[in-house]
């Protein structure tokens, strides 16, 4: 007679808990919190620490975010819900600091495993652990593994010798191959259990997260979710003429009406679209043509720069200051507010800065050229100012913004670490009009401004990038008078850019007699107020695990 073996049922309760990785295919959070579980959850925190309105900030939006962005999110919960709707579940929706719920709900629902993508970002690693402690206390399995990125950031670095590889070429060196994507389909889902004991919520408009009256006039044409992040892979794949011949250096940053780039990298940012798997499907693409590009301008070499920053940031205490940050040069930069609104508000003067600005506020995307234009422009090519204030700008306007590599490209961009050259600055009138010599892009997106006595639209070619060299009679015929139609240039550039070379040499200098310990009074404020906020709220988070085990 044959013995027949039984599986026991499964009996266990899992969450699975949201923050990026907003996606089914490649999920291992995923994968592991469905095995042997008898309910499974499926949730995302709305965390204050990001959506807490500002209605002081100077776009609509959150603390940390405009509305592009936070747009862009509520899109892809939306297709998630929709993903896990097909499997015979749903996306569950809660709102508070993120621990205090992860308590809370971990007891009421009997929860004995908790699965989460690891987070390298200091404010997830500071929350991360602070959740392990707890689930550690509690006797709950917590599973996160490295799913956002290609590489895990602390293996490079521990081969490095503990420091984070600096250039891109000795990161190559190290990184090798990465694992490959899950290869299983999710095709269900274990049950929800009963939570009706905890307050659930729909995914939330833009109005009901009480960011007041949305002013934007549009929202961004790039859709956020999984679906759409597909669909737009699937797209590029096509030619794979194109995806051989990417050249990063090569795409125009003018081109609008079809992106020269892929606009991959904000479904990436939310990890709608896996890295590993994108990472595949170019490899496939390359192994069957003849020749393609290689890093660091080919498109897998763009993905490769993503890993770059992500290990630079997560192995660099205080990567996203100047004062503290070991990598970073001190450079006494101006403390300009005036000149600091007039170019986040595209009121430089310059058309060519000006129109990247408005595209950036009403897209929350630019490409990567651009974005060298106006970081150049706003730090050491022309404006001095700091870096530091034109990254908070980007945080809060980009869609894909993600912190490790925003942080890394304005340290480039403004040669204050990775990329020393400071006397090579785009210029903002000839960079923008070798690829656009009629000024296409500039006639689209500065006429779109509310203010309707901008006409330079009828400017002339000629003058379009620089306006106040045109003769009054042709500014009178334009109907844009400078300097009342639109602004007067806030700097010569030659005269600016020549200043800012002084001042960068000055500062390189200073930097190398003082092995970079010049700073500046306020700068050493900011950085002690953000030192005593992380440890504030370490010690919140640890009494809130004391109270819970006392009262276990």
């Amino acid at each position: 007679m044959r013995s027949i073996s039984f599986s026991p049922p499964p009996s266990m309760n899992s969450i699975i808990w949201f923050r990026k990785g907003l996606r089914v295919h490649d999920n291992p959070s995923l994968e592991h919190a469905r095995k042997d579980s008898k309910h499974l959850y499926p949730i995302f925190i709305l965390d204050p620490y990001y959506l807490k309105p500002d209605l002081s900030a100077f776009s609509s939006g959150s603390n940390r975010s405009g509305l592009n962005r936070i747009q862009f999110m509520l899109e892809s919960l939306h297709d998630l819900d929709s993903s896990f709707t097909k499997l015979g579940s749903r996306l569950l929706v809660l709102n508070g600091d993120p621990f205090q719920v992860l308590v809370r709900i971990c007891k009421e629902w009997d929860v004995k495993r908790l699965c989460f993508e690891y987070g390298t970002e200091p404010y997830y690693q500071t929350l991360d652990n602070q959740i392990k402690d707890y689930a550690s206390a509690a006797g709950i399995e917590v599973y996160s593994p490295i799913s956002h990125t290609l590489f895990n950031p602390a293996d490079i670095i521990q081969k490095n010798g503990g420091k984070p590889p600096l250039s891109y070429q000795s990161f190559l060196k190290l990184a090798g191959e990465p694992s490959l994507p899950v290869a299983s389909t999710v095709s269900s889902l274990p049950p929800l259990g009963n939570a009706v004991d905890y307050e659930m919520l729909g995914i939330p408009t833009i109005k009901e997260l009480g960011y007041g009256d949305v002013l934007q006039e549009e929202f961004s044409p790039f859709k956020g979710g999984e679906t759409e992040a597909l669909k737009r892979l699937k797209e590029v794949l096509k030619d794979k003429q194109w995806v051989s011949n990417f050249e990063k250096p090569k795409t125009d940053p003018s081109a609008f009406l079809k992106s020269a780039t892929t606009v991959l990298s904000p479904y990436l940012k939310f990890g709608c679209l896996s890295s590993r798997y994108f990472y595949q499907c170019l490899n496939d693409v390359y192994k069957n043509v003849k020749k393609h590009t290689s890093p660091p301008v080919s498109l897998m070499g763009q993905l490769l720069w993503r890993e770059f920053f992500y290990t630079a940031g997560f192995g660099t205490p205080n990567f996203d200051l100047m004062i503290g940050n070991r990598i970073c040069k001190q450079i006494p930069w101006n403390d300009d507010d005036a000149l600091l609104v007039a170019w986040r508000d595209a009121q430089t003067g310059y058309p060519w800065i000006d129109a990247i600005m408005v595209q950036l506020r009403k897209w929350g995307w630019i490409h990567h050229l651009a974005r060298h234009s106006v970081a150049c422009f706003l730090t050491r090519g022309d404006l001095f100012i700091h870096w530091e204030r034109g990254r908070d700008v980007f945080e809060r306007l980009l869609i894909d913004s993600d912190w490790a590599i925003n942080n890394g490209n304005w340290m480039w961009l403004s040669c204050s670490s990775f990329f020393y050259q400071y006397n090579r600055i785009y210029s903002p009138i000839s960079f923008g009009k070798k690829y656009d010599p009629k000024g296409n892009y500039i006639r689209h997106f500065l006429p779109v401004l509310k203010d309707a006595i901008w006409l330079i639209t009828d400017m002339p070619a000629e003058y379009i990038y620089a306006p106040w060299t045109a003769p009054l009679a042709v500014q009178t015929k334009a109907k844009c008078i400078i300097g009342r139609d639109y602004p007067r240039p806030v700097v010569d550039h030659d005269i600016a850019s020549k200043e800012c070379k002084r001042k960068m040499g000055e500062a390189y200098e200073l930097n190398r007699q003082s092995n970079g310990l010049v700073i500046n009074g306020e700068h050493k404020k900011n950085f002690r107020k953000k030192s005593e906020e992380e440890q504030n709220c370490k010690s919140r988070k640890q009494k809130l695990i004391t109270d819970w085990a006392s009262s276990s």
